[in-house]
């Protein structure tokens, strides 16, 4: 630029403006030497990359809107584990400091409205999780907190005199001592099961003392006081009024709330025994957030579809009165998903983040209803949000940056945080393009294609159907550093040679109502088609090679692959990871019993549909190709018996198999040397029968 600037300020001086072109020129030439040199040093991403990768999340500004409060997630190699701590960064992005580092994680960052603190959650004292408060004065953290239960949630009053703490489970007992002064360890006591959805993966076996409560702590006197007390429900999404005298929370006072997604929407007076109000009733089975007007008189919540298609979810937003009356909805004819609503300072507007074909935004709409404005751009993929004093934070990601903090500023967002900087930079990725193509009855679906770095057009490349879950995920343009890293992965085999394809098939959200519940009660046969079109698309485009197709995924995207391979014998390698191929043998075993009665019905009414459901284990002689099945031990949400029972259909019928078990993982894994070694395995799988 200085150079530029100089030259066009001696026009008339031809002897001195010929030398500063001909420097002009050279230097332009070491800078594209420079430039290429800087290209060529990065290297591909590899699976030991993860000991490095930070997970950014929870943004949370500071009630003068002059800092932003957020967690980074990283892992520990020594230790083995994932810890979580608290960071906060200036709304100049100038300051970045780290507030908390300990053996245990730190959660959840929450400003007190009077500025004076920081909380957050964390067990490192005794094991249990409780509320630590930061001064902002400075000083150690110190615990606030020391309830017997579990702390799931809290929310602090608007005069930051109290916190209303979400409970869950049974008091812990003491320990009992010896005579001789030793510990005697407690003995685990027998699950009695009491519900009629009795599995939740991480949470393992609940009951009737695994449902949450309410109470009120004073932060003065740490006096802690029940606000609701009954334990055959579960009250949960605690939110203040902006006067701080009640609160609006979520319960299910059904005679048994397990059979049914119904959520009533309650007010009760911030104060022990006070009576709750049933306000407003509704259905939200992909997550609800409660959000009060800045005059209090309004509440905004979420709609979703009825119990049939609850797996299918697609959240609407609506308005109630506090004093009860009719519900409105607001954007009705608005057909995506909707999330994290809340009111703009001057109550004239609800702002909201939603999915769109591979991207996510913010989008407005007026209170008195209208159009919806979106307020990003779509070049990143919108994660989280926090707004105070006119500043709005965003996490945020894109298909070469990792999720970071933003300020969001006239719709433009402007970096704050640096946490994954240093190792994107020395990482060369894979261009990430859309897709999108027909499928065998004329629907038009779209995904995404990572091409290898240096992609070759005049080459065939060995091609990999990478599927996600859900099924009512999307697959967009963002590289999250999670415990579920599809695009992670997708650049890591794009790194190893390899085409991704990565398919939004009907059932993902993103594309309307209709798109999402066209599979309800027909699962791996729309998918598959879409799947398998994309498949078509990138062999006729001349980009994957016909003979060296491979397809995998995990969860949901376990089961479909299950379904691709009994269906179509050209993929010559698969892994299920977390997957079902026998849906009956599944009924009672897993967290998903309410979504089967209500959308395929029991197996003793609808046998023949559960068999269709089950065709990748009751046609398992038509699987010839070599299949990885994965999975953790632990897991409740998709329990382990799925890919055992594939793998020993495949073991009797002698197509090469494997089954590799993690010991005490979840349906997400946990611990970074598992996460790690399942990377290790996915490849050596895959180039063992794609790249010989």
């Amino acid at each position: 630029m200085q150079i530029a600037s100089f030259f066009r300020s001696r026009r008339t001086a031809a002897p001195i403006a010929a030398t500063t072109l001909m420097f002009a020129m050279i230097l332009g030439v070491c800078w594209h030497r420079a430039a290429t040199v800087q290209a060529q040093t990065k290297r591909p991403i590899s699976p030991d990359d993860i000991w490095r990768m930070r997970q950014v999340s929870d943004p949370h500004v500071s009630p003068d809107g002059n800092w932003v409060a957020y967690t980074v997630t990283s892992n520990d190699r020594e230790a083995d584990k994932r810890r979580s701590s608290i960071w906060m960064v200036n709304w100049q992005g100038s300051q970045n400091i780290r507030l908390t580092q300990g053996p245990e994680s730190d959660s959840t960052p929450r400003w007190s409205p009077d500025g004076k603190y920081l909380s957050f959650l964390s067990a490192r004292k005794d094991g249990k999780s409780q509320v630590w408060l930061l001064d902002r004065r400075g000083g150690e953290a110190q615990q606030l907190t020391n309830v017997k239960r579990d702390i799931d949630a809290y929310a602090w009053s608007p005069d930051a005199k109290r916190l209303v703490l979400q409970l869950s489970g049974d008091e812990e007992e003491e320990e009992k001592t010896a005579a001789d002064g030793t510990k005697k360890p407690k003995v685990p006591k027998p699950i009695v099961i009491d519900r009629y959805q009795f599995k939740e993966d991480v949470e393992g076996y609940v009951t009737e003392a695994s449902r949450s409560q309410l109470s009120l702590f004073d932060v003065e006197s740490k006096k802690l006081e029940a606000l609701t007390s009954d334990r055959r429900f579960n009250d949960n999404h605690p939110t203040w009024s902006p006067e701080g005298s009640r609160i609006a929370y979520i319960s299910n006072h059904n005679s048994d709330p397990d059979q049914t997604d119904i959520e009533e929407i309650y007010l009760i007076d911030a104060k022990s025994d006070a009576t709750p109000r049933e306000i407003a009733r509704c259905n939200a089975p992909s997550g609800q957030h409660l959000a009060w007007s800045p005059d209090g008189k309004t509440i905004a919540y979420l709609e979703g579809f009825e119990l049939k298609y609850g797996a299918y979810s697609q959240n609407s937003l609506h308005l109630v009165s506090t004093d009860g009356g009719t519900p409105r909805e607001l954007a009705a004819k608005f057909d995506r998903h909707i999330s994290m609503p809340e009111f703009t300072s001057d109550g004239a507007a609800i702002t909201f983040t939603f999915g769109d074909d591979r991207r996510e935004y913010i989008g407005r709409v007026p209170v008195a209803d209208g159009e919806v404005e979106r307020l990003t751009d779509g070049s990143a993929v919108i994660f989280q949000r926090s707004v105070a004093s006119g500043h709005t934070a965003v996490n945020a990601s894109n298909d070469t940056t990792a999720p970071e903090i933003y300020a969001l500023e006239s719709g433009k967002l402007r970096k704050l945080t640096p946490q994954n900087d240093a190792l994107l930079s020395e990482l060369q990725l894979g261009a990430v393009e859309d897709i999108s193509f027909k499928s065998k009855d004329g629907t038009e679906v779209h995904g995404l294609m990572t091409k290898p770095p240096g992609y070759d057009s005049t080459k065939k490349y060995p091609t990999l159907l990478w599927i996600h879950g859900g099924p009512t995920m999307q697959d967009d343009h963002s590289l999250p550093f999670d415990t579920y890293p599809l695009q992670v992965e997708r650049q890591m085999f794009a790194a190893r040679g390899y085409v991704v394809l990565a398919v939004n098939y009907r059932g993902s959200n993103g594309r309307g109502a209709a798109y999402t519940k066209a599979i309800a009660a027909d699962w791996g046969d729309k998918e598959v088609a879409d799947l398998l079109a994309a498949v078509d698309y990138a062999v006729a485009s001349g980009i994957a090679d016909p003979d060296r197709l491979g397809v995998g995924g995990w969860s949901y995207g376990g089961m479909l692959t299950d379904f691709v391979i009994a269906s179509d014998a050209r993929f010559k390698v698969a892994m299920a990871g977390a997957g079902i191929g026998n849906e009956l043998g599944m009924y009672g075993g897993d967290q998903y019993i309410r979504q089967y009665n209500n959308e395929l019905g029991p197996p003793w009414k609808n046998l023949d549909l559960w068999i269709k459901v089950s065709y990748p284990f009751y046609k398992a002689d038509r699987i010839k190709t070599p299949t990885l099945f994965m999975g953790g031990r632990a897991d409740f949400n998709v329990p382990i018996i799925g890919g055992e029972q594939m793998y020993q259909a495949l073991r009797t019928l002698g197509v090469p198999t494997q089954l590799v078990i993690y010991p005490d993982q979840f349906h997400l894994f946990t611990r970074p040397s598992y996460i790690h070694d399942r990377l290790e395995r996915y490849f050596a799988w895959y180039d063992k029968y794609l790249k010989p």
